[in-house]
């Protein structure tokens, strides 16, 4: 709401024009008014003075051109007065306004941002709610590792109200995308919406962020127990690391690249989130031994995020090795299955919105799909999870409706995707946009709902689009010359802010008012 000083300026300003103009007309009339009745005849008795009878005029002559100059100097002094400060108050009016640098008129209201600009708000706000939910839940979990329940349980029910409101943003986004609702007014209160849902997301975040501080007490007494968490599992991560080496070996030698590709490479980045979380360990223990207790928390807190990182690297690759392994059990068993429910197909008729060409042509697929797999399962390596996923798919093409093992594989094959998807967003965060990360969320809904073949392609579409924006954005796993080990995947995984040369502050429990409280250089 504009203040009533603020409405009130333009108005004395042109106020004082007028003023100054009225001026320059008075005097401009009292100099007239001086020419006609010269003032220095107002004390003589007559109204204009007349020559004596028998006065030569010759006489009388030099007087009467005395009184008219006098009487003509001084209201030409005047109007010229009169008209200089006019024109003096004019020209520095003029220059005030060509020459200040605020506004000399106050809108009531600020210009409306354009759509374009509510889009790129709400894009933005997505980014940054996913960022701080994704990067609070790391916290989280040394922090856990670390206190009682009873003292977390506030901490882990504001979590759990921003990642409502974060999904509640995604699928508003996700809506808006389908091109829903249609009028263009409506567009923009649903992108008004997904930027206050994300806002209230870091709103309950940074309320329980002081508190946070508090119970762990980073710059002071809690520091050696944090420390003491992050080490054991620093070190624990070391013993997986080198377990899930040999762990990948034996995948590559009986399955199929394309079914290792979701890990490719996982191991190199754990290690380099390893080497910066051993730098940052050092750093913290260095500087709480000097007394510097805010540069000593800083450090832990990159360290405790490298850690965390690593962590879903290393998991994946256990995880996806068991998943394999899984499906690969799963196969033979989904087999039978679909070649009861391709029976059943053949025995039940057409559907009514089918045609019997279109529910023959489902048929033949899926007998082509199952004699493909049984091929693969003969030749020894293949991948299991693909396998089960085009088993699913082609019995649900049969509309069937029965349950079975093809949707046990279907479940299988979901989980897995979306939890593939989860990782790698996780751990370059730094560089993924809102596309990926709602079509992440909304393969979260499809699947607690029960849709796996839907939460399946979603999963996979997150996880393509995500991709695609490291390889725009580049994967830099090794530093850059010069900089601290680490430190470049640091900041693709957004274990560092990236708003300084030196990676900027690590990202804390919080919203995006205080994840970044904790400065590396922060002072003692």
């Amino acid at each position: 709401m504009t203040s009533s000083l603020i409405r009130g300026r333009p108005r004395r300003a042109k106020a004082h024009i007028w003023v100054r103009v009225a001026h320059a007309l008075l005097g401009v009339v009292v100099g007239a008014g001086w020419l006609v009745l010269p003032v220095m005849t107002v004390g003589a008795q007559d109204p204009v003075p007349v020559a004596p009878a028998g006065t030569a005029v010759s006489a009388a002559a030099p007087p009467q051109d005395e009184t008219s100059t006098t009487d003509l100097v001084l209201p030409l002094i005047a109007v010229v007065a009169a008209v200089g400060l006019a024109g003096y108050g004019y020209l520095r009016r003029t220059r005030r306004a060509r020459t200040r640098t605020t506004p000399g008129i106050v809108s009531a209201a600020p210009p409306a941002p354009t759509p374009a600009d509510t889009e790129r708000q709400a894009r933005a706000a997505l980014v940054l709610a996913d960022d701080c939910v994704r990067t609070s839940r790391e916290e989280l979990s040394f922090v856990r590792a670390h206190f009682a329940e009873s003292e977390t349980e506030p901490f882990v029910h504001a979590l759990r109200a921003a990642e409502t409101e974060l999904a509640a943003a995604c699928a508003i986004w996700r809506r808006y995308e389908q091109g829903v609702p249609g009028d263009a007014l409506a567009r923009r209160q649903a992108l008004v919406g997904v930027v206050g849902r994300c806002a209230e997301a870091g709103r309950r975040l940074d309320a329980q962020a002081p508190a946070l501080d508090g119970l762990r007490e980073l710059e002071g007494p809690g520091l050696a127990g944090a420390l003491a968490v992050a080490e054991g599992r620093f070190r624990e991560l070391t013993g997986r690391t080198l377990t899930a080496g040999d762990t990948l070996t034996a995948l590559h030698d009986r399955c199929t690249p394309a079914a290792v590709a979701p890990v490719t490479g996982y191991l190199e980045q754990a290690k380099d989130r390893l080497v910066f979380a051993t730098t940052r360990l050092n750093e913290a223990r260095q500087e709480a031994d000097a007394g510097r207790g805010a540069r000593a928390a800083g450090r832990l807190r990159a360290a405790e995020g490298a850690v965390a990182q690593a962590d879903v690297l290393v998991t994946g690759v256990e995880r996806l090795a068991a998943e394999l392994r899984e499906a690969a059990e799963l196969v033979p068993a989904a087999l039978t299955g679909a070649e009861a429910e391709i029976a059943a197909a053949r025995k039940g008729g057409v559907p009514g919105h089918l045609t019997s060409g279109e529910l023959h042509a489902r048929l033949a697929h899926a007998d082509a799909v199952l004699a493909a797999v049984r091929q693969e399962l003969t030749a020894g390596s293949y991948d299991p999870l693909d396998a089960l996923r085009r088993i699913a798919r082609a019995v649900e093409r049969l509309e069937t409706g029965h349950a079975g093992a093809p949707s046990a594989a279907a479940l299988l094959v979901a989980r897995s995707s979306v939890a593939g998807a989860e990782d790698f967003l996780t751990v370059h965060r730094g560089a993924v946009g809102p596309e990926a990360r709602v079509r992440l969320a909304e393969a979260v809904r499809e699947l607690g709902a029960g849709d796996a073949g839907q939460a399946d392609v979603l999963a996979r579409e997150a996880r393509e689009l995500a991709e695609r924006n490291v390889r725009a954005h580049g994967n830099p796993h090794t530093s850059a010359d010069g900089d601290a080990p680490g430190l470049a995947a640091a900041v693709l995984g957004g274990v560092l802010l990236a708003e300084d040369p030196d990676g900027g502050p690590p990202a804390s429990y919080g919203g995006h008012r205080t994840r970044g409280r904790h400065r590396l250089s922060a002072p003692a």
